[in-house]
């Protein structure tokens, strides 16, 4: 399969990358896994994975110089998706080992899980499958879950979560022991997901059928 150059999958030496490509390729999407400022800058689809502390991926983002074009290439339209904690860096900061800025694409911030929720003790990390949900059905058809159903089964592997200023901007919610939270989010031309679609089985890999469809193969 040759590599489709102008799909992008941002290396900043933080990141379940090689499992976002699998499930790129597995719908049929051969992207370019790189920290080449030029190649994202020519990219027509970014993908910004994540998994680890917000504070070291930022840092790394930083030392790559990867902040402006990524920022340029939101501005010009480009869709841009963010898995875990590449959902996270999209806000403008998280509060995980103090304050950290993000790159503040989306009004918010990053907050922790409490470990206890009206004096019941619970675990932090959330890892394992939970559901996701939206009362606003537009908006949902409107995005890469067009053709999941409510409450659908995702899989987490988190201690932070999203907490957008503007509700808008949240594309589902999940809850986690009686605490209700945003588990993915869509403004414009971004839209990023807290839980792994390529980890989640069939209907985490339509979420990538749906990318490759509504925002590839229709450019």
């Amino acid at each position: 399969m040759k590599k489709n150059n102008d799909i992008v999958i941002i290396d900043y030496k933080l990141g379940n990358l090689y499992s976002v490509k699998h499930a790129c390729l597995k719908v049929g999407l051969n992207p370019n896994i790189t920290s080449d400022k030029q190649d994202i800058l020519d990219a027509k689809l970014l993908i910004l994975p994540g998994v680890g502390a917000f504070g070291d991926a930022m840092e790394n983002i930083k030392k790559l110089d990867l902040i402006s074009p990524l920022k340029d290439k939101v501005e010009m339209g480009v869709p841009l998706f963010g898995i875990c904690l590449g959902l996270q860096l999209l806000f403008e900061e998280s509060e995980e080992h103090g304050i950290s800025k993000g790159l503040g694409l989306i009004n918010g911030t990053i907050k922790k899980f409490s470990n206890s929720i009206d004096s019941k003790k619970i675990k932090v990390p959330n890892i394992g499958w939970n559901t996701i949900y939206n009362k606003n059905i537009e908006k949902w058809n409107n995005s890469p879950l067009s053709n999941i159903g409510q409450n659908t089964f995702m899989y987490f592997v988190h201690s932070y979560y999203a907490k957008p200023v503007d509700a808008e901007d949240i594309l589902t919610m999940t809850n986690y022991e009686n605490f209700e939270y945003c588990s993915s989010i869509k403004r414009d031309n971004i839209c990023a997901f807290q839980f792994h679609p390529e980890k989640s089985g069939i209907f985490g890999l339509k979420i990538y059928e749906n990318i490759k469809t509504i925002y590839y193969d229709s450019e």
